[in-house]
């Protein structure tokens, strides 16, 4: 009967595109009565959602257990899907994003980690330039705010 409804798609289709409407599962994050309500599962994505009919999301997740789904690829790994293959592709408008713009993003949020880590450690961060702008920052947090921004616009001796 459960495998029956599964194959219908009758407890719900995934909503990602990747996944081409593979049919769900539920599936409760307890064994205990009345601790969270029913969950749909993704064998494709492996992946929680909460049920979209108000009728599945009134059933107990205790009422199928935390290895409903599990049982049925166990007794059918006939409906057990294939891991696809096809990556993410990220776009904007239908426009693929360029490979060397994430790579580069990539490339400076590492750059600001290690620099981080490095500061931590008390020891110059031998990037060109920014252990002089460090050395230029100290210097301006000692001067109590005298000729800052601040005064240039409120008629201050810079102005």
């Amino acid at each position: 009967m459960q495998m029956d409804k599964y194959k219908k798609g009758e407890f719900g289709k995934c909503p990602r595109v990747a996944c081409d409407g593979q049919p769900l599962l539920p599936m409760g994050q307890s064994d205990n009565v009345r601790v969270s309500p029913v969950r749909l599962y993704c064998a494709r994505c492996e992946d929680l959602y909460n049920p979209k009919s108000h009728r599945h999301s009134q059933i107990d997740g205790a009422y199928f257990g935390t290895s409903f789904h599990n049982i049925v690829f166990q007794v059918y790994p006939n409906l057990l899907p294939p891991k696809s293959q096809k990556r993410y592709e990220p776009r904007i408008f239908g426009f693929r994003t360029h490979a060397s713009a994430a790579l580069i993003r990539w490339q400076h949020e590492q750059k600001d980690a290690i620099k981080e880590r490095i500061v931590a450690a008390g020891a110059e961060t031998g990037f060109e330039g920014e252990d002089e702008d460090n050395a230029i920052e100290e210097d301006e947090e000692g001067d109590g705010g005298e000729d800052g921004i601040d005064d240039m616009f409120e008629g201050g001796k810079n102005a």
